[in-house]
């Protein structure tokens, strides 16, 4: 048998979709499922977002579209980016991809060559590490401990751009934390940015709509705005806007950039489909209640989260302020049992909840951080309570 590009055995399956495919499974089986896996918004975009895409369908005509992006839909992130504080782009700063998932995709290969290396914080979005190790980049990985409330510091980066990295890939707000940075902390990571030259910026904020507790969205262009240079903003309608199905994502950057992420996709996607980029302009455009109302809903239920973890001996998590996850350390269960079953690490810790309690959550290691799992509240609020219910039972059971 022929043998299998080398890059093949680089690539691995998604570890968050491993665990949401196992719950599913289990759920099939009969099994009484409760999971806190996934990280897929629990509601879906308003009417005229549906009514757009109709419409679309109507006229469609068939035909290839941009391989940036349509006028319309560059038009619509314009002003959406603009609301956040980006101004002075165009739409020769801008593309569009099948979700953000591929702008990073086409951004490491644009960006990228075999042996370069790419620094970001652990705990990290486990597609950075699996991109990174697909086109062969070298990761040197920053870790943001409990201890340091899972975030950056100033210190930790100027090591590590000393290094000149090709790329340096930031998260905020933080999947799988939730952790979100300060006007303050941005500034001052921003001052450390400025001081080394030889890197690409990239910022993956597409939780930028999901900040709670008044504490807002900041970035490093704002505090610093020569650094819009080399800054390159990815943001995506998935999360903001109940449509992860939909595989819209952005990228706003230097044009050159955004040239380079057009050119990759005139050969891997062509373009994003007629219908599609209809419903992303209404979705960007139209009434923006639902994203606003879900933004509440999301800290209200965090706040049910944190309040479960705090009942629970020995475990704990620092307060997230955005996204709509919560990323307890749980080591306090290691080294002991349940129910005969021994618990060493996270995986164990994890693959026993499921199976003593149906509750599904992904383990700390996938994100490089062993210590902890990551709890995603996205389920219906109906499960949220008993899902905590059965993770604090399975604790105070271990002996």
């Amino acid at each position: 048998m022929p043998q299998f590009a080398q890059r093949v055995g680089r690539a691995k399956p998604s570890a968050i979709m491993v665990i949401a495919e196992k719950a599913k499974q289990l759920k099939a089986a009969g099994r009484d499922i409760i999971s806190f896996s996934i990280g897929v918004p629990n509601f879906l975009p308003g009417a005229h977002v549906y009514a757009a895409a109709r419409e679309a369908l109507s006229h469609d005509s068939g035909q290839y579209g941009s391989n940036r992006g349509a006028d319309a839909l560059l038009d619509a992130f314009l002003q959406h980016i603009e609301a956040l504080g980006f101004s002075g782009y165009g739409r020769l700063n801008l593309s569009i991809g099948i979700g953000a998932k591929q702008v990073l995709y086409n951004l490491a290969e644009a960006l990228l060559d075999e042996g370069d290396e790419i620094c970001f914080a652990a705990p990290y979005w486990t597609t950075y590490r699996d991109i990174a190790d697909i086109v062969g980049a070298k990761v040197n990985v920053l870790h943001c401990g409990l201890e340091q409330n899972y975030k950056l510091t100033p210190a930790q980066l100027d090591a590590a751009l000393a290094r000149k990295p090709r790329v340096f890939l930031f998260n905020n707000p933080s999947n799988p934390t939730g952790m979100v940075y300060t006007a303050e902390e941005i500034a001052a990571l921003a001052e450390v940015l400025a001081k080394h030259p030889d890197t690409w910026i990239v910022t993956d904020d597409i939780y930028n709509a999901m900040v709670f507790d008044g504490i807002g969205y900041h970035n490093f262009g704002f505090a610093r705005p020569e650094l819009r240079e080399r800054l390159i903003f990815v943001d995506s309608l998935s999360k903001t806007y109940g449509m992860p199905g939909w595989r819209v994502g952005f990228v706003a950057a230097p044009e050159a950039v955004a040239g380079a992420v057009t050119t990759l996709n005139s050969n891997h996607i062509t373009s994003v489909p007629e219908v599609i980029t209809a419903a992303a302009v209404a979705a960007l455009t139209g009434p923006q209640d639902i994203p606003k109302a879900s933004c509440a809903e999301f800290a209200g239920k965090r706040d049910i989260v944190l309040a479960a973890l705090a009942a629970i001996p020995g475990v704990v998590c620092p307060r997230p302020q955005g996204a709509f996850y919560a990323f307890p350390d749980i080591s306090v269960a290691f080294g002991k049992s349940h129910r005969g079953t021994a618990i060493a690490n996270d995986l164990e810790f994890c693959a026993a909840l499921l199976e003593a309690k149906g509750v599904a959550c992904v383990p700390g290691s996938a994100f490089g951080e062993p210590r902890a799992m990551r709890i995603s509240y996205t389920c219906p609020t109906a499960q949220l309570a008993p899902g905590l219910q059965r993770i604090e039972e399975f604790i105070a059971e271990l002996d």
